[in-house]
């Protein structure tokens, strides 16, 4: 660390945003150095408009705990190699710390950074913050990299007992600096207001996520393995969004999680199948930090000859929830009411999207982009490439999800359309996933008239599975 007693030390806040359990907080604050802990907003990677009012709340969380220790969070926007250069030269920083990023984008630029400070005399540490193993700490018996989740996440599993989650520090030297006023960077929309529902939904920010955990490890995990797919049912931890911005650790997560399964004979099995999702994160980091192209190609090179459909009009039908298909518009209308979709009505919706309407996969994955507040880009990209068939451990390429069968498994009463597709609220169960199929009198008593009040399917399934087939069939025998 740098000698003088006044060369601060930078903080680079970027998807960690918390100080317990924050490598590079607590090697900074151990310092004894000043602190200057720094968040930029760089518009040209940061793009999601629901993640940005997550965003907003993760940084006045942030803001208010580093006051409360002593620091004050420094924002500046621009491009941030930019930014973070400018900054370093204003403060005459000793040492510069960050937690990593894995992206194709940001593991470029700090690299770039890290050579070009160590060569200013700089000292530069960079830390694990945000998995549970680094994407190069793991590989198979031969010294490749996995592609398949299961043996991967049984190699993660065996690391563990992993590293205990580092205690936020109490007390930070700070050092002062001008700083961007987070109002005007407009983070949440106003006209209009998108995201007028969102607050009722969420809490960013690290205790937001603390609160969220306990929650879940004391009233839901015990019924994770049979519930988390049922979409109507509070079933799923919900922490993606808080992982995503490092409001919380996957190191915080597995820690408690044990402790909870020490202390609760028969929570087990709950606590193993959310674990394992925990790991599939890192795998879907993994797979993206050692495939880059993945992001915008398929990681199965065959199916990028796929003969995708230009199709405006079924896009913008499914960006908004009026397929005609009850639990996709159901998930369509959750997604843009609360900028979350529970996972199994994602796969449901994607599915729909690319193997129904055989839209690229791509169009699907920006919107998801655009309006989950836990658009992370390597799990969004490898999920969706999962249901495509093009990536990595992916989906047999003649797996196609029937939106009506599973609305029956999965929503059985009816309870997750009801919730998010009440023109349908008043029609009987047995034919609240597939409308057209019920009795005139009925629909009309349920105050249904389709095509007017609820569309019409925009295409029929059993159709659309056989054009799927067959163009799948057609890119695997070429």
């Amino acid at each position: 660390m740098p000698s003088s007693a006044s060369a601060p030390v930078i903080v680079w806040f970027r998807q960690d945003l918390r100080l317990s359990d924050n490598p590079a907080l607590s090697h900074a604050v151990a310092s004894g150095q000043p602190v200057v802990p720094v968040f930029i907003l760089d518009d040209k990677v940061m793009k999601g408009g629901a993640s940005r009012w997550w965003l907003q709340g993760s940084l006045e969380a942030l803001a208010e705990a580093l006051a409360k220790s002593g620091a004050t969070l420094v924002l500046r926007r621009g491009d941030a190699a930019e930014e973070i250069t400018r900054l370093v030269s204003e403060t005459k920083a000793g040492a510069i710390c960050w937690n990593r990023c894995y992206d194709p984008v940001s593991t470029a630029r700090d690299a770039r950074l890290k050579e070009h400070f160590k060569s200013q005399g700089l000292e530069v540490q960079s830390f694990n913050g945000s998995l549970l193993a680094e994407p190069w700490e793991l590989s198979t018996k031969t010294g490749e990299r996995y592609k398949v989740f299961t043996p991967f996440w049984k190699s993660l599993a065996a690391m563990a007992p992993f590293p205990h989650p580092l205690p936020a520090p109490k007390k930070i030297r700070g050092h002062s600096l001008a700083s961007d006023d987070l109002a005007d960077w407009q983070l949440r929309p106003t006209a209009p207001d998108w995201a007028a529902g969102f607050d009722a939904h969420w809490q960013p920010g690290e205790q937001g996520a603390q609160t969220r955990l306990r929650h879940f490890l004391d009233e839901i995990v015990m019924r994770y393995k049979d519930q988390r797919d049922m979409p109507g049912i509070d079933g799923t931890s919900r922490l993606s969004a808080h992982l995503h911005w490092g409001d919380i650790s996957p190191r915080q997560i597995w820690a408690l999680a044990q402790m909870h399964m020490a202390a609760h004979e028969g929570s087990g099995r709950g606590v193993d199948g959310f674990l394992r999702e925990v790991g599939w994160r890192d795998f879907a980091i993994h797979l993206v930090f050692h495939w880059p192209e993945m992001r915008d190609k398929a990681w199965k090179p065959e199916y990028d000859a796929f003969p995708w459909k230009e199709d405006a009009a079924g896009l913008r039908a499914w960006t908004k929830g009026l397929t005609g298909y009850p639990i996709v518009d159901a998930g369509m209308r959750e997604l843009w009411q609360t900028g979350f979709m529970h996972n199994r009505v994602r796969m449901i919706a994607a599915s729909f999207l690319i193997k129904d309407l055989l839209v690229d996969w791509r169009e699907g994955a920006d919107w998801f982009e655009d309006t989950l507040v836990d658009a992370d880009l390597a799990v969004n990209r490898a999920s969706w490439q999962w249901v495509a068939g093009s990536g990595a451990d992916a989906a047999p390429y003649f797996r196609i999800f029937n939106p009506i069968l599973q609305g029956e498994k999965f929503d059985p009463d009816g309870v997750y359309v009801r919730r998010f597709v009440p023109e349908l609220a008043a029609l009987d169960d047995r034919f609240i996933h597939r409308p057209w199929e019920a009795p005139g009198l009925m629909l009309k008593e349920a105050g249904i008239e389709l095509g007017k009040t609820y569309p019409e399917r925009i295409v029929d399934h059993a159709m659309a599975r056989d054009r799927a087939l067959a163009a799948l069939e057609a890119i695997k025998s070429s």
